[in-house]
This record gives C-alpha cells, sequence and structure tokens, in this order.
C-alpha cells in the first residue's frame, strides 16, 4: 500500500501555495451527489480488523491520504490489506501479529496519530511516530501519558506532548485503569478503546477533562467495538469499560461520509436549488447526521426519501445561535455559510478546534474577515457577523475543511482564490472535479468513483 505537512493562522508563512478560482454559480443547483465513505469509520473499522482474529473485507471504504496513511501504516505494523480486484473501493484485510522496528508516517491525520500508539504498544520492538510539519503542532499529550500510566514506555523526540515520538513495545500490555482529559479530542479515548480488548486485562478510561467534545465519535468507536463482538460497558458518564477478548473480523459495508456531505449539500442554501445525496442513513453515529436539523433552521427544506437526503434553498441564508460541541467538524461549513447569512451567528462548544489540522477559530476568524466579513474569537466559539464580502485570497493551512469553506463562500462571491484547494484529499478524493460536476448540467455527481489523488 503506497501513499504519495496545524499551522498558526496569524504566523503562517507568507508564500501562499497554488491558487484555484473557486467558481462562483450562475444559478440554482439540480444536483445527485454520490459521496464516498466516512473516513471516521474507514479508519476505526481498518484498526479494528488489523486486531481481529480472522480477516475483515471493507466495503465501500473510503480511499483518501488520512485512510492511505492509516492502510500503509498498519501494513507496517504487521497487516495486510488489499484491494479487491473489480469491487472499487472495497479492501480485504488479512491481520497479522503486531510487528515493531517500523516508522509510522501519520501525514496530518489525526486518526492515525491517536489510534495507532496504543496499537503499536502491542508490538514486540519500537514503533517510531512522525508526520508533516503541519502535524508536529497537534495536540498527543494525552495520549502518551495515558501510555505511559500503563506501564508503556514512550520516548519523545520532539516538544512535549507532539510528534515524533516512538512506542517501545514488549509483545503486550497489562491494561486496567487509566485517566486521560479528552477535552483537546474525542480521539484520545477513542484510540485507547480500539485496541484495549487486546489487552491482557482489558481496559478501563475514565474521562478527567472539563469538557468532552465530539462524544458521537466516541458512540462511534463503542458501536463498531460491539459489531465486532468486543463486550464494552459505557453505562456510566464519561467512563467506557472494555473487557479483554477477541476481535472478530467482518464483512461491512461503510456509511457515506455525511460531514463530507456538508459542503455539497450547504450550497444548495448559498445559492439556491437542490442538491441530494443517497445512501443516508436512517440512524447513524455520525456528527454529520445532525446536519439536516441544522440546515433547517438556517432555512432549508431537507427531506429524506428513502435513503436519499434532498436539501433545498433559495439562496437566504439565517444565522443562529448553535451548540456544535458534539459536530465540531461542521464548523468551518457552518461559518462558511455564516459570512453569507442575513443575520449574525454565534457558533459554540468548539473550543477545541483550536487544536485540529489548524487552529480553525483562528483561521476561520483570519480568512472571512480577509474577504472583508467580520469573524470574532470568543472563549469557546465565533461570532460572525455578517457584512458584504468580496474576491481575495483564502487560505488552507494545509486543512481541508477550511479549502471546502472557501469553495462554498466562493459560489457566491466572485474571485475566491482557494490556496492549496488539493489537500481536500485528506478526505475527499477530487474535491475540484466534484464541485464543478456540481455546477454543471443535472446529472449524478459520483464521489465513489473519483481517483484518490494524494496531496503532498
Amino acid at each position: 500500500m503506497t501513499t504519495n505537512g496545524a499551522a498558526d493562522p496569524t504566523t503562517a508563512a507568507p508564500g501562499l501555495g497554488p491558487l484555484w478560482l473557486a467558481p462562483t454559480s450562475t444559478g440554482p443547483l439540480d444536483a445527485l451527489v454520490e459521496v464516498p465513505g466516512s473516513k471516521s469509520l474507514t479508519n476505526r473499522y481498518l484498526v479494528l480488523a488489523a486486531l481481529a482474529d480472522s480477516p475483515s473485507r471493507l466495503r465501500g471504504a473510503l480511499r483518501s491520504r488520512d485512510t492511505l496513511l492509516m492502510a500503509e501504516a498498519l501494513e507496517r505494523l504487521g497487516t495486510r490489506v488489499e484491494a479487491v480486484d473489480g469491487a472499487p473501493g472495497d479492501w480485504a484485510i488479512t491481520p497479522g501479529p503486531v510487528r515493531g522496528g517500523t516508522t509510522v508516517h501519520c501525514g496530518l491525520a489525526g486518526t492515525v496519530m491517536r489510534f495507532l500508539p496504543a496499537v503499536a504498544a502491542l508490538a514486540e520492538g519500537d514503533v517510531r511516530f512522525d508526520g508533516d510539519r503541519e502535524a508536529l503542532a497537534r495536540p498527543m499529550g494525552p495520549v502518551l501519558r495515558a501510555l505511559r500510566a500503563l506501564d508503556v514506555a514512550v520516548e519523545e523526540h520532539g516538544q512535549e506532548g507532539r510528534l515524533p515520538f516512538t512506542v517501545r513495545g514488549r509483545g503486550g500490555v497489562a491494561g486496567g485503569h487509566v485517566d486521560v482529559d479528552a477535552s483537546g479530542s474525542s480521539q484520545f479515548v477513542s484510540g485507547l478503546l480500539l485496541a484495549a480488548a487486546r489487552f491482557e486485562h482489558g481496559l478501563t478510561v475514565r474521562h478527567t477533562g472539563p469538557t468532552l467534545p465530539s462524544l458521537p465519535h466516541i458512540e462511534m468507536t463503542v458501536a463498531v467495538l460491539r459489531a465486532a463482538g468486543v463486550q464494552v460497558d459505557d453505562s456510566r458518564p464519561a467512563i467506557w469499560q472494555v473487557a479483554p477478548g477477541p476481535v472478530a473480523g467482518r464483512d461491512v459495508r461503510v456509511e457515506p461520509d455525511l460531514s463530507n456531505a456538508a459542503p455539497f449539500l450547504c450550497a444548495a442554501l448559498v445559492v439556491g436549488g437542490t442538491v441530494r445525496v443517497p445512501g443516508w442513513p436512517a440512524a447513524t453515529t455520525q456528527p454529520g447526521g445532525l446536519l439536516p436539523a441544522i440546515l433547517t433552521r438556517m432555512g432549508a427544506v431537507t427531506s429524506l426519501d428513502g435513503d436519499v437526503l434532498s436539501v433545498s434553498g433559495t439562496g437566504q441564508i439565517h444565522g443562529l445561535d448553535l451548540d456544535l460541541s458534539a459536530a465540531g467538524e461542521l464548523a468551518p461549513t457552518i461559518a462558511a455559510l455564516a459570512a453569507l447569512a442575513d443575520t449574525p451567528t454565534r457558533l459554540r462548544g468548539i473550543a477545541h478546534l483550536r487544536g485540529h489540522e489548524t487552529d480553525r477559530l483562528a483561521a476561520l476568524a483570519t480568512e472571512i474577515t480577509r474577504l472583508g466579513g467580520q469573524a470574532e474569537q470568543t472563549a469557546d466559539g465565533l461570532v460572525i457577523t455578517p457584512r458584504p464580502l468580496g474576491g481575495g485570497t483564502w487560505r488552507t493551512y494545509a486543512d481541508h475543511r477550511m479549502a471546502t469553506g472557501g469553495a462554498l463562500i466562493g459560489l457566491r462571491v466572485p474571485g475566491v482564490q482557494v490556496e492549496d484547494v488539493a489537500t481536500t484529499a485528506k478526505t475527499i478524493p477530487d474535491f475540484v472535479g466534484l464541485w464543478a460536476a456540481m455546477l454543471a448540467a443535472p446529472e449524478a455527481v459520483d464521489a465513489r468513483t473519483a481517483r484518490p489523488e494524494v496531496a503532498g
């Protein structure tokens, strides 16, 4: 498996990457967009398949930079991940003993850098973790402290609590109990839970921080563990107990990535018309499942006909007061809508976004202001007051969701040039082609068969 670097918006280098002129819509939309599989589910399924007691098959798996990095990392750790002939998007996974003596390149993928250290602790030997330049700013301290509390040796090679570091595996982990502050990311909890069934005594994880963002992502982790036959007790708030035992190999289909559907569905609000996404689940643990209710509050008409979600708009967008603590990954998309709304918007509960691919709160405030808008940071979010916007450069800071936010604004505002739009390959293969197809004559836009181009 082969694959082709969080920046501070206030100190980013003045040099810009390639600029992409975001297309401006010439009329209402009428498009059916086939969204590829969920990154969050794909990478959780991959980790569990690597730890399973029998082979697995993932159908409709996302092939993007983050998932290719995960697949390559798992191969380095002893798992075989193979494409299935005649079935685009399917992977066959054959687990093997976790092995050390290797380096895991995390790119800018939070799921790789935070899910795999606990897996690496099961190896006999050292596993070094490194990543893109921007990844060296992403917090890792809670994971490393938790591993040390479990008597796993970790050597750090740079700034404390950051990449790069080496996990010195001894062939197994006793497990037991561990406290972790997951205020910065729910991934700190999920990464421990995913490997816990392979610990000798299982693991009880207790969250000790003041807030717990993106709880649906932890619920997603618990759901995929249970589906693989792992016993998980989450009956007590902020405490998760995983019993030791086997992880079953599975044949599973990956849901579409509902958060990646967001920019396409939101386009209907920006310029009017209707965008439809098939495969929308009736029930889901994905945070993107909250999107229809949010868009309805902002002026959309949404409907679910079978598994096809339709979002229609008139071009008028209403501001709102919104707690996004459960779905912070939607914040860049909702912020882009808010910059085009007719009333102010307050987004709350998203202080943890300061530790994502970039400081997303600072990035959004900077870029909306750069185009003439008004966006101010609060302790835990943003207040966006609509102002007339003009063209200009929209920087992305190597953040895929910043790039799609700029594209969304560019639908209405001529002259928006998005820097390094190729960073969208982190989770959406060939975003530019899909965006252009959505704006073209009414026809299906199939993201599942798009080429998995990888940002460098």
